[in-house]
C-alpha cells in the first residue's frame, strides 16, 4: 500500500572528546544488524592493533591527493602531516543497498558532509555536565594534564556548533542514550519524505468488491 525509499540513512555522530560517542557507536552497531560503520582512509602508517580495510584504508599521500582531485571524499582533513578522509563511493554503495552507515566524526568533517548530503542525519552527543566531562577525561589516564586541559577548552568551542545538528543526546546513562538514538532512527525511517508511492487501489473497484463480499453483506444485514 505504501512504498518507501529503500536507501539507507547516513548517520553522523559528533560530540566533545569524553562524551562517550565512541562507546555509543559500538553499541549501535552491535545491536542493529543494518547499521555498518564507515571506514576512513588515511596516509598514516598502520599501528599494532590496526587491521587494513577494517580499521582504516591505508594509502600513500599521492593516492590520497589524487582522490582529493577526483572529488572522491565526503570530507577530509590533515592532522600532524597525515591526511584522514571519508571515501564517497563506498558509502554511496552501502546506502543504495539499504544499509544505514554510521560515521563517528569530528565537527569540522561533519559540517563538510552537511554541505554535500542534505538528507544525512546529524546527532550531537553531550555529557550530562562539564564537570562530568572533566572527570571522564581525567579517568581515561591516557594523556597528561596539558592535553586534558586543551580537550576541555575545545569542548566549549565544539558545543557552540550544536545548533547545526538535527538532534542532541545526553549520555548520562549509556543504555538510555543508545535507545534514544535508535528511536531517532526509527522516526527518521517513518518520515513522510521517505514515501515514494501510496497505492490504495481504484475507489470504484474497491467499493464494488466490498459490496460483493457475502460476509460484508451479512454484517450489514445484522446491523439493520
Amino acid at each position: 500500500m505504501i512504498k518507501t525509499k529503500q536507501r539507507g540513512l547516513l548517520i553522523v555522530i559528533s560530540g566533545p572528546s569524553g562524551a562517550g560517542k565512541g562507546t555509543i557507536c559500538k553499541q549501535l552497531i552491535q545491536h542493529n544488524s543494518n547499521i555498518i560503520p564507515s571506514i576512513s582512509m588515511t596516509t598514516r602508517s598502520p599501528r599494532e592493533n590496526d587491521i587494513p580495510d577494517i580499521t582504516y584504508y591505508f594509502v600513500t599521500k599521492e593516492e590520497f591527493e589524487k582522490k582529493i582531485k577526483e572529488n572522491g571524499f565526503l570530507e577530509y582533513a590533515q592532522y600532524n602531516e597525515n591526511y584522514y578522509g571519508t571515501p564517497k563511493a563506498n558509502i554511496e554503495k552501502q546506502l543504495n543497498e539499504g544499509k544505514d552507515v554510521l560515521l563517528e566524526i569530528e565537527i569540522q568533517g561533519a559540517l563538510q558532509i552537511k554541505e554535500k548530503i542534505k538528507d544525512a542525519l546529524f546527532i550531537f552527543v553531550l555529557p550530562p555536565s562539564m564537570e562530568e566531562l572533566k572527570k571522564r577525561l581525567i579517568l581515561r589516564n591516557t594523556e597528561d594534564n596539558e592535553k586534558i586541559l586543551k580537550r576541555f577548552k575545545r569542548a566549549y568551542t565544539e558545543i557552540n556548533e550544536l545548533p547545526k545538528y538535527n538532534y542532541v543526546v545526553i549520555n548520562d546513562d549509556l543504555d538510555i542514550a543508545v535507545k534514544q538514538i535508535e528511536a531517532i532512527l526509527l522516526a527518521e525511517r517513518l518520515k513522510v519524505e521517505r514515501i515514494e508511492e501510496v497505492y490504495v487501489g481504484n475507489q470504484e473497484e474497491v467499493i464494488h468488491e466490498l459490496l460483493s463480499n457475502k460476509d460484508f453483506q451479512n454484517s450489514i444485514s445484522e446491523i439493520k
